[in-house]
């Protein structure tokens, strides 16, 4: 090899380290303001939705229902899910206020996770603020999980339902629909099945 020939890849190779020093260099810059974008972009979201504690603890239960049956009874404003015979897992929830209550059997007609709330048009005439649509997210009160209600094999309107305000839970103070914490509107949604049947008294 000649000496113009050693000075010839010796040039390609620096000229190639800097090309790479270059690509990288850019390859930095470009990830910091992708890192900056993104971290802007996160500060601009609302916040998450609240969890809420656990109000769920397993109980001795008299009944003669079937594992998977839920009974509501709103005096106690607790949910009940039968597990087994004497046995069901008892969760505190909110029930309907003075005017809104209701008693009977319906099933759970569907299942949502992070629900899109629509006003029915009842109560949107009560309350003409109210938006035709709320979306998922720490707005909703739906909150994180929805299960359905049906009768005769349509929507009754009433859910039972999470929530993003935990402290809303336990009271009389819902237009008949029956809310939990969204930890356990979670763990119940994993537990019960489209067509379970639900009691409420």
């Amino acid at each position: 090899m000649t000496l113009p020939d050693r000075y010839r890849i010796a040039r390609y190779r620096i000229a190639g380290r800097l090309a790479g020093a270059c690509v990288l260099g850019m390859a930095l810059a470009l990830s910091a303001q992708d890192f900056a974008q993104a971290r802007s972009s996160l500060s601009d979201r609302p916040p998450l939705p609240a969890m809420g504690p656990s109000l769920r603890k397993a109980v001795a239960f008299a009944t003669t229902e079937q594992p998977g049956t839920i009974i509501i009874r709103k005096d106690e404003k607790a949910l009940y899910l039968v597990t087994r015979q004497g046995q069901a897992l008892r969760y505190q929830i909110s029930v309907g206020r003075d005017g809104f209550g209701w008693t009977g059997t319906v099933k759970v007609g569907a299942k949502t996770a992070w629900p899109e709330w629509r006003p029915p048009q009842e109560m949107r005439a009560r309350q003409p603020e109210l938006p035709k649509m709320v979306p998922a997210g720490p707005y909703n009160p739906l909150g994180a999980r929805a299960l359905y209600l049906s009768r005769d094999g349509r929507d009754t309107l009433y859910r039972i339902h999470g929530t993003n305000d935990p402290s809303g839970v336990g009271f009389d103070g819902t237009s008949g629909c029956f809310r939990l914490t969204n930890t356990d509107v979670i763990d119940l949604f994993k537990r019960v099945a489209v067509g379970a049947k639900v009691v409420v008294q």
